[in-house]
């Protein structure tokens, strides 16, 4: 068995004349990301393997959910997980090491949500709908894979563990 963990950034900004690689982080994101950053310590959601995004917005993310965790055995930037499709992500997790159990991407939609839709078959009814309805800002889905190797993992045979957003941890966002 393996866990997948995927996590949307949290709320960008766009101001003016800014790239896309390089926004950051909106009020609202930086409010949010270390309260998934709690929820994660608290569930013991902490994976073995993190890969984020190169674009600003993963990166502050991710420095505000790493700073509410334990240390991660690897923790890299991956420039593949920046605006990719299903089947890139895909590829992706397909080459990971056999000694990481859990893997987290952070990443950008609609890739995440594209990923999660084509592995998972099954998973509680109210999670399943949640995420069929949205993949917001800050969204955590938490995937596990009936494999034994990352290179196993094939569609439709995943089941979706929970499926959390910044909205649920706090009542807003």
């Amino acid at each position: 068995m393996r866990r997948l963990i995927l996590l949307r950034h949290a709320k960008s900004d766009w101001p003016d004349g800014i790239v896309d690689p390089e926004r950051p982080l909106a009020p609202r994101g930086r409010t949010a990301a270390p309260r998934i950053g709690a929820y994660i310590a608290q569930e013991q959601l902490v994976a073995d393997r993190v890969l984020v995004s190169p674009a600003r917005r993963t990166r502050e993310t991710w420095d505000l959910v790493a700073a509410q965790l334990p240390p991660i055995k690897v923790v890299a930037s991956e420039p593949r997980v920046y605006d990719a499709s299903a089947a890139r992500l895909l590829s992706v997790v397909r080459e990971q090491p056999k000694d990481a159990h859990s893997l987290m991407l952070v990443g950008h939609n609609p890739g995440l949500s594209d990923l999660a839709t084509l592995l998972v078959s099954t998973g509680a009814a109210s999670h399943l709908s949640k995420m069929a309805e949205k993949f917001p800002t800050g969204a955590l889905a938490v995937i596990d894979l009936p494999v034994d190797e990352w290179c196993e993992v094939v569609p439709g045979t995943a089941r979706l563990d929970r499926f959390i957003t910044p909205r649920e941890l706090s009542g807003s966002d």
